[in-house]
């Protein structure tokens, strides 16, 4: 029973004593008022307190899914220092997977260092946490394969033979791996550790290639850059149940990401320079709000009140305040830039980004927006994950934690 109908069961019920007893009863003051029982100063403190916010009920989830922590913050197991055990010896590093030089840098974030430089397949795109934690894959796009990388070494593993793997998520149960199989035009579910097939789904939309599932794990929004459409899709039944063409000439949708609340989720939009605005459970037409030329990435912040959006084709970071709704600042790189993907550092004072176009990595302070550091990598670094990360399970990309 919540706190709020306790204090009030336990007040009716002082009522119905005192009436049983033959309490006196002080009449009220005026002709036909209800009359009081006594008021104590403890009692009185409490009538007059400020109404306590109680959150709403927390829908119920995926089967097999973890409990949501908070119903009215998504992230709310993201916090700065809520590391789980399983990685929470693991190094701080920064793992930039370099597209045209088939390798993955590995940078020192304490030093703003490469480190080491990894080789592994054609064409590397992002670099993935595993539903557990415990692994970082490696997606070689037209090398067809996912290379493992150990966190707690920093070491390459084993290689698993995976079709088109453009980008890698997991569901919230952490039963399925979902490959973004942007040429070959499918969802691929996979047993999330074997990695072998279990559902081949056929999608009618061109280069799917980002997602971002709802609060209660039921469903999840796809985007299809090179149709510009969006994907609702079912996770239990593995199915597309609502597909529509987003209102805008040439439309390009690329990262999804959901509001702490749940209620929203914001796709970035390279071509309409901004991000789509999505009732997810409606589905209905979304809004566009201008953010940047190229808009591309979306990364939430670690108290869940703002979200960054690299905005690509003019070297900025625009950033997003949930409860305002709106656009609050924004970051221009020195010397302009092509910040792409990347994440949050575990305490949350570092943004780190991918240069595309210009071979390097950047790292953005939070509080001010300062460039802290420009890093060279090798030729087209993408889809970078800063790792370890505050949370109780990854839902992939270059890691989504709850």
């Amino acid at each position: 029973m919540p706190p709020s109908t306790k204090r009030t069961a336990a007040l009716l019920g002082g009522v119905l004593i005192a009436a049983l007893a033959g309490c006196g009863i002080p009449a009220g003051k005026g002709k036909g008022e209800a009359a009081a029982p006594p008021v104590g100063p403890k009692a009185a403190a409490r009538a007059n307190a400020t109404p306590q916010h109680v959150a709403p009920p927390v829908p119920p989830g995926l089967a097999g899914m973890p409990p949501v922590l908070d119903s009215t913050d998504v992230y709310a197991a993201d916090r700065p220092g809520k590391l789980s055990p399983d990685v929470r010896n693991f190094p701080a590093r920064v793992y930039v997977p370099n597209t045209k030089s088939d390798t993955v840098s590995v940078i020192d974030p304490r030093t703003y260092k490469v480190i080491e430089t990894i080789p592994v397949g054609h064409q590397p795109q992002h670099v993935v946490p595993s539903w557990d934690l415990k692994t970082l894959w490696v997606n070689n796009d037209l090398g067809d394969t996912l290379t493992a990388i150990d966190p707690a070494t920093g070491k390459a593993g084993r290689t698993v033979a995976v079709s088109d793997p453009y980008n890698l998520y997991f569901t919230p149960n952490g039963t399925y791996a979902v490959v973004m199989a942007s040429m070959d035009r499918q969802l691929v579910f996979r047993d999330a550790h074997t990695m072998k097939t279990v559902k081949t789904v056929p999608v009618h939309c061109a280069g799917v290639n980002h997602a971002d599932f709802s609060m209660d794990g039921r469903y999840f929004i796809v985007s299809c850059e090179f149709s510009g459409e969006l994907l609702k899709v079912d996770t239990a039944r593995m199915k597309v149940v609502a597909q529509q063409k987003l209102p805008f000439k040439g439309a390009m949708p690329q990262d999804v990401k959901l509001s702490p609340d749940g209620g929203t989720f914001y796709i970035a939009d390279m071509i309409a320079n901004g991000m789509w605005v999505l009732n997810g459970q409606k589905f209905t037409t979304p809004k566009l709000l201008p953010t940047g030329k190229g808009a591309h990435g979306l990364y939430v912040s670690r108290d869940s009140k703002e979200m960054y959006v690299t905005n690509r084709g003019e070297g900025s970071v625009s950033v997003f305040d949930f409860a305002r709704n709106k656009l609050t600042k924004k970051w221009r790189l020195p010397h302009g830039g092509s910040p792409d993907m990347g994440g949050v550092s575990a305490d949350g004072k570092v943004l780190w980004l991918s240069g595309r176009y210009d071979a390097e990595v950047y790292a953005i302070d939070t509080a001010t927006g300062k460039q802290l550091a420009r890093i060279p990598v090798g030729s087209g670094p993408h889809g970078l994950a800063v790792y370890p990360q505050p949370g109780r399970y990854s839902l992939g990309h270059t890691g989504v934690f709850r």
